[in-house]
């Protein structure tokens, strides 16, 4: 299997993949390459809708450039490594529909092992502005994705938890109720029995099936979030593919 950066001619069959709608890994196993290589190189460089070969190869070269040189006893690959994972992961949330700051800070939150940053640690490890950071907790708050606490030193810290996922399912769950709600008032003003109507009315069964069992499942599974993976279940998750 090849290693190494990644050719433009591959770029180009990334590229081409994409447009096809093929999976990450069919992608990479006609490179002979790792999911994983494929996945980054793609949410790295605008996700699967916005990518494009020569920009992504030019945006590589530039990074390659601006890298600065080892220093002695620093440890070069690793902190490439968990760099490189968090702008995978910063991509699959933005892909996710989270704006890109907000996805940042999600990123830093989910990877620093206490789970819990202040205010001017996350300005200071993602060098922007307080006001940005504000802005990207209020959202991550308002969607039940962080929670705030006071610590001895008075301040706010922005914590992410085990319970929080699932209270961001449920929220999310029962965002539907309203726009069930409403396409059911629709029903009885557009008139029972009209095109437009019964049009509204599956979107409401839809969205109430839907609902009902993402609630439903968030019970059930409640308890994987409180239950420790063992090792080898790390390990043999590490290497599924992504998509």
């Amino acid at each position: 299997m090849p290693g190494g950066r990644l050719t433009q001619q591959e770029r180009h069959q990334i590229a081409l993949g994409l447009t096809d709608d093929l999976p990450y890994a069919e992608i990479a196993r006609r490179l002979d390459r790792p999911t994983s290589t494929v996945t980054r190189e793609v949410m790295r460089n605008g996700g699967p809708t916005a990518y494009r070969a020569d920009l992504a190869h030019h945006a590589t070269e530039r990074r390659a450039h601006r890298s600065r040189p080892v220093q002695k006893g620093q440890q070069p690959p690793q902190r490439r490594e968990r760099a490189e994972y968090e702008e995978t992961l910063t991509g699959v949330l933005i892909g996710s529909g989270l704006p890109k700051m907000t996805a940042r800070v999600l990123t830093c939150l989910f990877t620093v092992d206490e789970g819990s940053l202040t205010a001017s640690e996350l300005a200071r490890r993602l060098q922007v502005s307080p006001a940005s950071i504000s802005k990207a907790i209020a959202f991550l708050e308002s969607q039940s994705l962080v929670r705030r606490e006071r610590d001895e030193r008075r301040r706010d810290r922005y914590i992410v938890d085990d319970e929080l996922f699932y209270q961001a399912t449920i929220a999310s769950a029962r965002a539907n109720d309203q726009l069930i709600a409403t396409a059911r008032q629709g029903v009885a003003v557009l008139g029972p029995g009209t095109p437009a109507a019964e049009r509204l009315e599956k979107i409401a069964r839809f969205l109430d099936f839907v609902s009902e069992n993402i609630l439903r499942a968030a019970e059930q599974g409640r308890a994987v979030l409180h239950t420790k993976p063992s090792t080898g279940q790390l390990l043999e998750r590490s290497d599924d593919g992504v998509r």
